[in-house]
């Protein structure tokens, strides 16, 4: 059967013991779909949200990828692994000797603005290859900490061992990270049991759907059953202002040509924070794509292939 060009954003409830390249492939086979994308890779250790976009939605992966997520962690203390995860290999361990309220204190200490160094175990690169094949090879190579944001970090239960944690964080954390250090700074070790990723930007847990919701689907050859479980493209968007273009504005934006907005058009955009990504619609309200907009002038970033679309 050929593939179709399908079109939006399916929020995926990833299961464990499976990459997330993996899913994304058997789930486009289950949609037939010429074209999709994950947006910020979970661990085969780690369950929960992701979202794949599907054909043009892809050219907004981006903005997911950017933007923070929470999750629901459970981490054991008195052992360190290599892998700060249960994949690892054991490389300490050492007896518990905090309270309940040591650790919260621990807890509220790791929150807020600070720099991380990326576990070796992660997809990173450095001199062309990810980290992680060169941890399996022993070796360690130089990373720089980045600056990342932990805005909660709450412990949900703790029985002297095993702990439960909801982190909200900002891009680019690593959760294994955070639990190794936080099992360093207890002089116990820590590493995490499982893991749980129940918010991504705009998109939580509640309207995931899993891989056996789909099957069925697949099996009728149900098409529009399928595409009915997408959200549109613009939903990962959310919080971005917005502008509606005229079909001779949209047809210089197509061309890589600028458009000078009215002091109307440009009133109705200033109470945004920024104007480096603006959502851009047809007046009729169809999405079309995200523009930039500077000293009143609006540019291109990225424009759907409207050719796939009945244009209102």
């Amino acid at each position: 059967m050929a593939r179709r060009p399908v079109n939006g954003i399916l929020l995926l409830d990833k299961p464990l013991e499976v990459s997330s390249n993996g899913i994304l492939q058997r789930i486009r086979w289950l949609y037939q779909a010429e074209k999709a994308g994950h947006t910020g890779a979970l661990d085969p250790l780690a369950s929960g949200l992701l979202p794949i976009c599907f054909g043009e939605a892809t050219k907004f992966c981006q903005f997911l990828l950017d933007t923070d997520k929470t999750y629901e962690v459970t981490a054991r203390f008195g052992i360190r692994t290599d892998t700060s995860d249960a994949a690892g290999e054991v490389i300490s361990q050492k007896p518990i000797t905090f309270s309940q309220s040591e650790l919260e204190a621990a807890v509220v200490k790791a929150r807020g603005p600070q720099l991380q160094v990326p576990t070796m175990y992660s997809a990173l690169k450095y001199q062309g290859q990810p980290l992680y094949k060169y941890a399996r090879q022993g070796i360690t190579v130089p990373r720089e900490a980045r600056p990342i944001e932990i805005f909660k970090f709450d412990l949900l239960s703790f029985d002297g061992q095993d702990a439960r944690f909801v982190v909200h964080c900002s891009k680019g954390t690593y959760i294994r990270t955070l639990i190794d250090d936080l099992g360093e700074t207890l002089g116990s070790g820590a590493y995490v049991t499982a893991l749980r990723r129940i918010h991504v930007g705009p998109f939580n847990a509640s309207q995931m759907r899993t891989e056996a919701d789909l099957v069925p689907l697949n099996e009728r050859q149900d098409w529009a059953g399928l595409d009915a479980l997408l959200l549109p493209m613009d939903q990962a968007l959310l919080g971005l202002p917005e502008l509606s273009v005229t079909p001779a504005q949209h047809q210089r934006l197509v061309h890589g040509q600028t458009v000078v907005l009215s002091d109307a058009e440009y009133d109705d955009l200033q109470a945004a924070a920024s104007l480096d990504a603006v959502k851009l619609y047809t007046q009729t309200g169809q999405f079309i794509g995200i523009g930039a907009v500077a000293e009143q002038v609006l540019s291109v970033r990225r424009l759907l292939n409207t050719s796939q679309f009945q244009l209102n």
